[in-house]
């Protein structure tokens, strides 16, 4: 595959009209760090967005942001530590799980939708988006958004956008808001429940005034993996508050004394509960150096334990929870089984599963994202026609 690294937006252009022109495809990446990810990618052609680096404006009293889409994410991330601030929406590093190398860009993380344990109170990455700069695929330089969220037409198509996986653009600059980072941080640890009781014990949770930043549930076949072994014995759910010092220590105190009626509480302080969330984040049970297929399952946070222990009657599975039992990270333990999880999912009341890790084999017998609905699908269907018209942006990605 030939690399193509423009390092201006009006190259960028030249090069996508060229290809447009002879209907040539092009494979749209950055740091290539979710290299596999979704379906594979027809073309022998990649367009990076490395080469498009660097912070264009700051200042941390407006919170909000612009940097060119192929800026490393770590030097966006030290740049809004610097000024206490951050990324609301806590984006996962994917290199652990997929077993990539490589640094993630920006860019990538808008284009790919990416959201951490976070998610549960700030949204995803799109929520946190404000305006962007893409190529679109007749090689035409589009601006949407701005530095601030009124232009409703404009922030329409800036959602369109983050998500879309560079099927429709390539993009070039992004604009996002950044709050404030919280001062610290504490998790309080419930020992012991099954993952029914689990779901009834983060519902309770996130219900109570005390502000929960993260609800994650790790069965027992998890736990040890998590702090290097050092969680208290048994299964953990994990509720993270967060804030000012003397906010966190009395909001931690209610929700540990609401707690105990569901299961024995011990807290974490700031360290270890910023490493455990990082782990959780990075999906760390599941980072194992195999090809064996992962899922990434949205449903509706009581539904969650039940897909699982529904899979577990026909397949070997492993499992652990995040978004108060919302999102459901899953390990097959042989195939991909993709129908099997996509008619569970559909039984038990819809949602979406998306396959993040697979072999070469299995990726090309199993679509990668989930199948949309008749009229959904026309309808991206004809968003990608106007977009990219001549069909050359990751071609066969989306499915």
């Amino acid at each position: 595959m030939i690399d193509l690294t423009p390092t201006s937006e009006e190259e960028a252009a030249a090069i996508v009209r060229a290809h447009a022109e002879v209907g040539r495809p092009l494979a749209i990446c950055g740091g290539d760090t979710r290299s596999g990810f979704g379906n594979a990618v027809a073309a022998e052609d990649r367009l990076r967005s490395t080469g498009l680096a660097g912070i264009v404006a700051y200042n941390p009293g407006e919170m909000v942001m612009t940097v060119r889409s192929g800026t490393p994410l770590a030097e966006v991330e030290a740049a809004l530590s610097d000024s206490g601030q951050m990324l609301a929406f806590e984006p996962m590093d994917h290199r652990p799980v997929m077993g990539t190398s490589g640094e993630p860009t920006i860019g990538g993380v808008f284009a790919a939708n990416v959201s951490g344990p976070r998610r549960l109170i700030a949204g995803a990455a799109r929520d946190s988006l404000l305006g962007v700069r893409f190529v679109n695929g007749k090689g035409e330089i589009i601006k949407a958004g701005g530095r601030v969220m009124k232009n409703v037409t404009g922030l329409d198509l800036v959602k369109l956008i983050a998500g879309s996986h560079g099927t429709l653009g390539f993009l070039t600059e992004v604009t996002f808001r950044v709050p404030p980072r919280p001062k610290t941080e504490r998790t309080v640890v419930l020992s012991g429940l099954n993952d029914a009781e689990a779901a009834n014990a983060m519902a309770a949770a996130m219900a109570l005034p005390v502000e929960v930043s993260g609800a994650a549930h790790l069965p027992l076949t998890v736990t040890w993996k998590f702090l290097a072994g050092r969680l208290p014995e048994g299964e953990a759910t994990v509720l993270r508050i967060e804030g000012l010092a003397s906010s966190v220590e009395v909001r931690s105190e209610k929700l540990a004394a609401a707690m105990s009626a569901f299961a024995t509480v011990t807290r974490l302080d700031e360290p270890e509960s910023r490493s455990l969330w990082q782990e959780i984040r990075d999906v760390l049970p599941f980072a194992d150096g195999t090809a064996r297929p992962v899922w990434r399952v949205s449903v509706a946070p009581g539904i969650g334990h039940q897909l699982v222990a529904a899979l577990r009657l026909e397949a070997g599975v492993d499992a652990f929870y995040d978004w108060q039992g919302g999102l459901v990270w899953l390990r097959m333990e042989a195939g991909p089984e993709g129908q099997l999880v996509r008619r569970y999912i559909k039984a038990l009341g819809g949602g979406h599963a998306t396959l993040i890790r697979a072999s070469e084999q299995a990726r090309a017998v199993t679509a990668a994202f989930h199948p949309e609905p008749e009229a959904v699908a026309m309808l991206s269907k004809r968003v990608k026609e106007k977009f990219d018209p001549a069909g050359i942006f990751n071609p066969g990605k989306m499915g």
